[in-house]
């Protein structure tokens, strides 16, 4: 068994600035600084060790859904329920391209490793890749292969990973053109990355995470006690891959063993739904954020 007392469970922080539901908080590379974004509409970028609000970034005209922020934190990509991504300069707060192509709302977005593509996942159940150094607005790629909505996305050097509410985790091998599929037989909401590369974790709306091995597509272990039945709700690994977290409808966080699946902590984090949960990539850290209106920094 691991040391539950390294596991953050202690409120550092309250973020306070968005008017509404709060869908996705993810912190940065380095760990120093988290994006937010929600039903109001905006993203925001905050210091969250020192609860500082820094930035809003307003040009969505429907709820932000998903955002994340390159390396080097000079660009970030949104999207959401206009059916559009927004690639922007994080310094002045401009958009630099408005990617249009997506037939409904847009579920997540990510960029690959050198942040010159990002990828899409959409309600109209494709994929679509954007170049974002040419000023072309039409996708380098779509990928139709779905039979329900994109929820979410993960990127490698050379894979796109999806996960769909037709119950399939994809991986489609980018240099080879080959599609892998493996179906779950529950929809799936969210999927996220060990930080080896080694497993995909894959939150479902039977109130279950899944862990793939992600060569084999073997299921190697499930993860359950918290509720997802009717929210797209985040999950992720700790940054030492011994711990599965995950947000849950009845505004708990709840953090698992990685190999036992034993619950090694749950607490109410929040008033309502926990939408979001990111975990630091180097501290015993999280963010979490929910549909109460608040983002809550977590510490060991």
């Amino acid at each position: 068994m691991s040391d539950v007392s390294e596991l953050p469970s202690k409120e550092a922080n309250v973020l306070k600035g968005h008017e509404g539901g709060v869908l996705a908080a993810r912190f940065n590379s380095d760990g120093n600084y988290c994006l937010s974004c929600g039903k109001d509409r905006t993203i925001r970028l905050w210091n969250p060790h020192r609860g500082i609000h820094i930035k809003t970034y307003k040009s969505h005209g429907r709820e932000v859904r998903d955002v994340h922020v390159t390396k080097d934190n000079s660009k970030l990509v949104s999207c959401g329920g206009d059916r559009q991504v927004f690639y922007w300069d994080v310094a002045t707060g401009s958009v630099i391209r408005k990617f249009r192509g997506h037939g409904s709302e847009v579920n997540a977005v990510k960029f690959n490793e050198y942040a010159s593509v990002v990828v899409s996942a959409g309600y109209d159940q494709s994929l679509r890749a954007w170049d974002c150094r040419s000023h072309s607005t039409e996708p380098i790629q779509i990928i139709d292969t779905f039979s329900d909505s994109v929820m979410s996305v993960c990127l490698t050097k050379t894979e796109i990973i999806a996960g769909s509410v037709d119950g399939t985790v994809r991986t489609f091998d980018i240099r080879i053109g080959r599609e892998i599929s493996d179906n779950l037989g529950q929809p799936v909401n969210c999927i996220s990355m060990s930080n080896d590369d080694n497993c995909i974790l894959a939150g479902c709306l039977d109130s279950t995470l899944r862990l793939l091995d992600r060569s084999t597509g073997e299921l190697l272990q499930e993860y359950k006690g918290h509720i997802c039945k009717s929210y797209k709700l985040d999950c992720c690994l700790t940054n030492t891959d011994a711990h599965v977290a995950g947000g849950s409808e009845d505004g708990y966080i709840y953090f698992w063993d990685l190999v036992d699946a034993s619950v090694l902590s749950r607490f109410r984090a929040h008033s309502s739904v926990v939408t979001s949960v990111s975990y630091h990539p180097t501290d015993n850290c999280m963010v979490s954020a929910s549909v109460d209106g608040t983002i809550k920094v977590w510490k060991a």
